[in-house]
């Protein structure tokens, strides 16, 4: 079996397959207080859950846009499983062109969401990341990364509207009743889902008016069920795609290995 493991800014997202069968998917806290034994009773007590030994572990991969935990984890994993880690990052074979002017410098979950989109879907195709940051990354025809776009989470602008004003409540992100909103609360949820799915559907048609043609879409993303539904334009909601990205990024670099090749 493989673990998978997506370090975000506000959450871990671990998760395991056997094969292309995904066992578990579960979120944990980024912390960077955190040691490398906290994080490993941390992956010991995920796998417990699922009632999956250390042993079973074959491999895991490692996604993170958090550097000073990245190799934290890594210990962590290696202690508990003594299994081969592989961290997605400069190096690491992916079969992806990027367009990008500093390709070291694209996010690695970024990365692996677009291989996996790819591999899945085909291109051309934009793929919407929905975390603390709101992602839109696009694959051309050719299936080459030419670019992305980078906003605040749903969540992050929840939070900094509330933590800036003196009377707006903290709420949750539930449906309102009505578009326009007739209690604070209501006039706050609006804002946040239909303004997040409008701004999605226009940055989808910039998107699709600058390439010149219209592309698959497809969203992941802690959030993406929460906003998805309220765009007009017909996007796929993926909740494992980056799982199965980390999976073909793993494999990738296996064969490599074995064959001693690169490509």
């Amino acid at each position: 079996m493989l673990l998978t493991v997506d370090m975000g800014n506000t959450n871990i997202v671990v998760g395991c397959l056997d094969g292309d069968k995904v066992r578990f998917t579960e979120r944990i806290s980024t912390d960077l207080r955190k040691t490398e034994l906290e994080y490993l009773f941390c992956f010991k007590a995920v796998l417990e859950l699922y009632q999956i030994s250390p042993d079973e572990v074959e491999g895991a991969v490692i996604s993170s846009v958090v550097p000073p935990l990245t190799d934290v984890l890594k210990k962590a994993l290696q202690k508990l499983t003594h299994a081969e880690i592989l961290v997605v990052g400069p190096g690491v074979k992916t079969g992806l062109h990027l367009k990008m002017d500093n390709p070291a410098a694209v996010g690695s979950d970024l990365v692996v969401d677009a291989v996996a989109a790819s591999a899945l879907y085909g291109t051309p195709a934009i793929v919407i990341d929905m975390g603390t940051a709101t992602t839109l990354s696009v694959l051309d025809r050719e299936g080459a990364y030419v670019g992305t776009i980078i906003l605040p989470g749903a969540r992050i602008s929840l939070d900094s509207l509330v933590s800036g004003t003196a009377q707006l409540p903290k709420i949750g992100l539930t449906v309102p009743r009505h578009i326009i909103g007739t209690n604070t609360v209501d006039c706050m949820r609006s804002g946040i889902l239909y303004g997040s799915a409008a701004c999605l559907d226009g940055m989808i048609d910039r998107i699709w008016e600058e390439l010149g043609y219209e592309t698959a879409v497809i969203a992941t993303g802690g959030l993406a069920h929460a906003v998805v539904p309220h765009c007009f334009h017909e996007i796929t909601v993926n909740d494992t795609l980056l799982l199965h990205g980390l999976r073909l990024i793993y494999e990738k670099n296996k064969k490599v290995r074995t064959e001693g090749g690169t490509s």
